[in-house]
């Protein structure tokens, strides 16, 4: 395996853990299901990993969410308390690298991120690196800002507004 190959994957890797991890829990910290009641009062990745697999394997927690059941209460309010998955080892300062280039890896994965099929990724690394200045409207920006100012510039392109999903 190459060295890009191999800085690929790692970059998935970590945004994919990232994401696992945001479903693992609720506001309150404490998630629903049998995997959660499984690991209850359990820290770190594994468990947490452990907790969300059988969750997703077995469906208990859709269940437990349409049935109360489970630790489920499908009344709760739903919210993340957690840092945003582009601040995790300086991914955001990457993704401005890559796109100021308009190339690279970390782009590549923001733009696997978003769900951006490989057939339309050079045209998302040519329209972000276009809207730059926009997308990064501030050297401050947040990862939360960078994704919303991205999606904005995606729903006016063509090729890319079919991917551009603005959340509720």
């Amino acid at each position: 395996m190459d060295k890009k190959t191999l800085s690929k994957g790692l970059i998935f890797a970590v945004l994919s853990a990232a994401s696992l991890l945001a479903q693992a829990e609720d506001a309150e910290g404490k998630g629903c299901g049998w995997g959660n009641m499984v690991f209850d009062g359990q820290r770190g990745l594994i468990p947490h990993l452990l907790a969300t697999t059988t969750n997703a394997t077995s469906g208990n927690a859709t269940f437990g969410l349409t049935s109360g059941t489970n630790g489920c209460d499908a009344n709760a309010r739903i919210g993340y308390g957690g840092r945003s998955i582009f601040a995790m080892n300086g991914m955001l300062d990457n993704i401005a690298e890559d796109m100021a280039k308009g190339r690279g890896e970390a782009l590549d994965a923001y733009a696997t991120l978003l769900g951006i099929e490989v057939k339309d990724r050079d045209h998302f690394a040519q329209v972000t690196h276009q809207h730059f200045a926009e997308i990064f409207a501030s050297k401050d920006a947040t990862g939360e800002q960078v994704y919303h100012n991205t999606l904005a510039v995606m729903q006016r392109d063509q090729v890319l507004a079919r991917y551009a999903k603005q959340p509720a």
